[in-house]
C-alpha cells in the first residue's frame, strides 16, 4: 500500500477559455481504490483520459513508477500495456466473439500464445460467472454482461492501475448491481484503481480513499467516512448531502429582514421544510443578526447560509461575521441568546484569526412539524 505507483504534478488541461483542470497534485499507492466523485463539468473523467494519454495535458507532468509518462519521448503503447481502462460505453469489437474479445490484446501486445490467452480468458470469465457466453457475440448480451467482459478484457493484461470511468452509468438498476458485483471483487483482489463514479454507495463500499473534484481540481479528499460522515468543505457536504442550501448577507445596519425572511419563506415552501422550521429560520435571522450581533458592528459584514437536507430532514446554520472575536454564547441580550438556546440544539463558535469573517457560529435547528 505504501508503494508509490502513480504521481500527478500541477496537471492543468484547458480547451479554449474553458479550464476544467487548473492544478491537480496526486500520489497513488499500489493497492488503493480510489474513487472519484463531484458535479457534471469538474473534471472526473478527463483526468483519467489524461492519465491513459487520450488527452494531452496543458500542463504539469505525470508519472508511473517514476517515469514520466507525460513526456513526448515516453511510448505510449508500452504504458497503455499497464494501464487499463473501462468506458461508460463497453467498446467491444462487435466482429468477435467474448473470448476473441478478451485474447486480442494479450496476443498482439504482450506475445502469449494463442492457447495461453485463451486459457487466461476461460479463468477470468468463470470469474465473473460469463463461461456460459464464452463464444457469445456482444450483441448477444445485456449491457451488464458486455461491462462485465469490458472489465474482464483489461485485467487479462494484467496492468498495473485500472481506470474506470463510470462504469454503471449506461445500466439499467439490475444490471448494475452485476457490475459493481465484480468491481467489489475486483477492488477486494489488492487491484490498484481510479473510479469516476455517481454511485456514493459503490465509492463508501469499495474505496479506500474518495477524491471530491470542483473548483478545477482535487477540492476535497479523505477516507470514505471522512468524506460521506463529516466532509469539511462547504461544497462536498452540499454534494454529500444533496443539500439544499439558502445564503443571505447582511452589509448595513438597515439590511431589509422583509426581504429576508420572504426569502427564507419561499426557501422552505419550495423544499418542502415545514412551517414550523421556517419560523425558527425566521427567529434566528431576528435574534442573532437583528438583536445580537448588528449592535455590536458598526460596519456589519454577515453572511448566513442555511444548509438543508432532505435525506436527514434537517437545518444546518452557518455564520459568518467581522468585528473582533465575539462568542454569540456570551451576548448581554440574554432574552435573544434564550430564543436561540431553544431553537438551536447544537450552537458551537469558532474564532477564525486569518480569515476577514473571523467569527464563525454553527447550529442545527431543531426539528418541529
Amino acid at each position: 500500500m505504501n508503494e508509490k505507483l502513480l504521481e500527478i504534478q500541477h496537471l492543468k488541461k484547458q480547451y479554449g477559455q474553458t479550464v476544467p483542470l487548473k492544478d491537480v497534485n496526486l500520489t497513488v499507492n499500489s493497492g488503493e481504490v480510489i474513487s472519484i466523485i463531484g458535479p457534471s463539468g469538474t473534471g472526473k473523467s478527463t483526468l483519467l483520459r489524461m492519465i491513459n494519454h487520450l488527452e494531452e495535458a496543458t500542463a504539469g507532468k505525470i508519472y508511473l513508477r517514476g517515469e514520466e509518462i507525460t513526456s513526448p519521448d515516453c511510448e505510449m503503447s508500452q504504458v497503455r500495456q499497464k494501464i487499463g481502462m473501462i468506458f461508460q460505453s463497453f467498446n467491444l469489437f462487435p466482429h468477435l466473439t467474448v473470448v476473441e474479445n478478451i485474447m486480442a490484446a494479450p496476443v498482439a501486445l504482450k506475445g502469449l500464445s494463442r492457447q495461453e490467452a485463451y486459457d487466461k480468458a476461460k479463468e477470468l470469465l468463470a470469474s465473473v460467472g460469463l463461461s456460459a457466453k464464452t463464444f457469445s457475440y456482444p450483441d448477444e448480451l445485456s449491457g451488464g454482461q458486455q461491462q462485465r467482459v469490458a472489465i474482464i478484457r483489461a485485467l487479462a493484461m494484467e496492468p498495473e492501475i485500472l481506470l474506470l470511468d463510470e462504469p454503471t452509468s449506461a445500466l439499467d438498476p439490475t444490471m448494475t448491481g452485476e457490475v459493481e458485483a465484480v468491481i467489489r471483487k475486483v477492488a477486494a483482489s489488492g487491484a490498484t484503481m481510479m473510479m469516476v463514479t455517481h454511485s456514493m454507495e459503490l465509492a463508501q463500499r469499495v474505496s479506500t480513499r474518495i477524491l471530491y473534484m470542483d473548483e478545477g481540481g482535487i477540492y476535497e479528499e479523505g477516507t470514505p467516512k471522512d468524506i460521506f460522515s463529516r466532509p469539511q468543505k462547504e461544497r462536498t457536504r452540499q454534494f454529500i448531502g444533496q443539500l439544499k442550501v439558502l445564503k443571505i448577507s447582511i452589509d448595513s445596519q438597515n439590511f431589509d429582514i422583509y426581504g429576508s425572511n420572504a426569502d427564507i419563506a419561499a426557501f422552505c415552501q419550495k423544499n418542502d421544510i415545514p412551517v414550523g422550521q421556517a419560523r425558527y429560520l425566521m427567529l434566528l435571522l431576528e435574534e442573532l443578526c437583528s438583536q445580537i450581533l448588528l449592535p455590536r458592528l458598526p460596519d456589519p459584514l454577515i453572511n448566513l447560509t442555511a444548509e438543508y437536507s432532505p435525506l436527514e430532514e434537517r437545518i444546518m446554520v452557518w455564520l459568518e461575521y467581522n468585528g473582533s472575536p465575539f462568542d454569540i454564547r456570551e451576548s448581554d441580550n440574554k432574552l435573544s441568546l434564550k430564543i436561540v438556546q431553544v431553537i438551536a440544539d447544537i450552537l458551537e463558535y469558532e474564532q477564525r484569526e486569518a480569515e476577514p469573517l473571523g467569527n464563525r457560529v454553527l447550529l442545527r435547528v431543531r426539528k418541529r412539524s
